[in-house]
């Protein structure tokens, strides 16, 4: 049991993927902050003084009862832009490195039953020869 979880955890793919969580997660924030500082003042300056930004108020008193578009708007910007980069800085140039990997790797050729049965009796056959070449 052990030995296969250290075999799954001396993968490559494994240490890969730690990785791109690692970076992903680091990526993330900075993409949220630039996000938060440059598009979110963008976003609320469209809204207009009157309406906050793009926050509406269910209840005009009430301040709880805002609803922040730009904030739903931040959220997805900053998941489309950590999606892409991940993409293209991760995933895309591994799937290039495998591809490439593969390339001189031919698939073994599948044999049949009755083919590997007639190879094994000429394997045996060639075993019991006698050594000056003279066959059946």
């Amino acid at each position: 049991m052990l030995k296969g979880f250290k075999e799954f955890i001396m993968r490559g793919n494994v240490i890969d993927l730690a990785v791109a969580v690692v970076i992903g997660a680091a990526f993330a924030a900075v993409v949220e902050q630039v996000v938060t500082s440059l598009v979110t003042p963008i976003l609320n300056a469209a809204g207009g003084a009157e309406v906050g930004g793009l926050k509406w108020r269910i209840i005009s008193d009430r301040p709880d009862t805002a609803m922040d578009f730009a904030a739903i708007i931040n959220a997805l910007i900053v998941f489309l832009i950590t999606a892409a980069v991940v993409y293209f800085v991760l995933v895309m140039p591994m799937n290039k490195y495998n591809e490439m990997r593969m390339r001189g790797k031919e698939a073994p050729e599948e044999v049949s039953e009755e083919l590997a049965t007639l190879r094994e009796i000429r394997d045996l056959l060639a075993t019991r020869r006698p050594e000056g070449g003279a066959g059946l």
